[in-house]
């Protein structure tokens, strides 16, 4: 049996190439919910969201509803969505505060840890206690305020997972004077009617930039155009276990200028550039200067500079992305313009997405065509090279990530 499924993903998986039926083939995606979601370390939210005693926010883990509480003692839970009794979701709303959940269906009543609390007439039960307790993701874990669970009740921890990824959520946080990310702003969803593996390879993808985004970059002045192109210094590098990074901190360096990642400069955060000094002293012109990560964590967490990005599956051929803007602890300043920006690039009328879910729309329907059957990946094998921690780096516009994405992919759906 194992032999089998080996032989499918390497005929389907090549270094070069992956085949397009991964991308629309029903059976493909339901292997992919047991082996990579419902197995892996997914992300599913941030600890901000439930800040207080009480506070619950819905949310989804593959296609699981899931409800992150924090209880009373201020332990987080992650819940399956669904009562102990006859299975009818206990919560209708998308967050509130509560320090409990009454299923509507036969008035079954949950503590927001999960556990069972009692139910009417409890006599047709022998007057005895229940142990029937509400479903819990059975591992749950946190990493610079960033939450994930997983299914699998063993595996590795989520340290391991993340492994050198998880220098750029320190990144992030870095860049807050207090030394913590919120992700409190609220969450756009974009649904999108493409498989969810199209945004996750597209997100470290730095050769689409230039034609995708092309005319706003020409109408706005951006400068993250020439980020991406054959005469930038940054590098798209594999970061391990599937997760990669468009790592621009080069060009950043090489201007040497603060805050000119975030496409200011210090005199219009003045505030918020002396809060960061005072902070980390003579490391903060460094951090000033080379900004906020751009990683992909596989499977399915983003973090673009200025935004973060959960993608959860819907279907073999749909998917939403939910959107934030970051927020820096101790930095008000920052965050107005952050929220500003982020509704002017992945906002309902934002310029970004839009053109990026065009492209993503397109891919679907393409792949759909008989012929070509595969799909390339190979740009940047010629010159690949690997740094000082044994990564594999390509250019700013090469498919490393892509590879990166593919590998991690290949190995999760060979496991048996």
């Amino acid at each position: 049996m194992t032999s089998v499924i080996g032989s499918r993903y390497d005929r389907l998986i090549q270094h070069d190439r992956v085949h397009g039926s991964l991308y629309t083939d029903p059976s493909i995606f339901a292997e992919e919910l047991e082996k990579i979601w419902y197995r892996t370390w997914v992300f599913v939210g941030h600890e901000s969201e439930v800040a207080r005693a009480g506070d619950y926010v819905r949310k989804k883990l593959g296609t699981q509803d899931i409800i992150m509480t924090r209880d009373r003692d201020g332990q987080l839970h992650l819940l399956l969505n669904r009562c102990a009794h006859r299975g009818n979701q206990v919560c209708d709303d998308a967050k509130g505060n509560s320090g409990t959940f009454r299923c509507p269906y036969h008035g079954w009543t949950f503590r927001n840890n999960g556990d069972l609390i009692g139910f009417p007439f409890f006599k047709g039960y022998g007057d005895r206690k229940l142990d029937l307790p509400m479903g819990r993701v059975p591992r749950m874990d946190t990493y610079g305020g960033f939450v994930f669970g997983s299914f699998a009740a063993d595996g590795p921890s989520l340290v391991e997972h993340l492994g050198d990824a998880a220098g750029e959520i320190d990144r992030l946080t870095r860049l807050s004077p207090e030394g913590r990310v919120e992700l409190n702003a609220g969450w756009l969803q974009h649904r999108s009617r493409s498989n969810w593996k199209i945004p996750a390879e597209n997100e470290t993808d730095g050769y689409h930039p230039q034609f995708v985004h092309g005319s706003i970059f020409g109408v706005t002045g951006s400068t993250i155009g020439p980020l991406y192109s054959d005469s930038s210094t940054a590098v798209t590098r594999d970061l391990g276990n599937g997760h990669s990074e468009n790592d621009l901190r080069p060009e950043f360096r090489k201007h040497a200028t603060p805050m000119r990642w975030f496409g200011t400069t210090e005199s219009r955060v003045p505030d918020y550039v002396a809060a960061m000094r005072a902070t980390y002293g003579d490391d903060a012109e460094r951090i000033l200067i080379e900004g906020a990560p751009h990683v992909m964590i596989f499977p399915n967490l983003f973090i673009a500079e200025i935004q973060v990005f959960n993608i959860q599956p819907v279907a073999v051929n749909e998917c939403v992305q939910y959107a934030t803007a970051v927020q820096l602890a101790g930095a008000p300043e920052l965050n107005r313009r952050m929220v500003s920006q982020c509704i002017g690039s992945v906002g309902p009328a934002g310029m970004l997405l839009a053109d990026d879910t065009e492209m993503y729309e397109r891919n679907q329907q393409g792949l759909e065509a008989r012929n070509p059957e595969w799909l390339d990946i190979r740009r940047g094998l010629n010159r690949e090279t690997t740094d000082e921690r044994g990564h594999p780096v390509g250019t700013a516009t090469d498919e490393t990530g892509m590879r990166a994405f593919w590998s991690q992919y290949k190995k999760l759906m060979e496991t048996p």
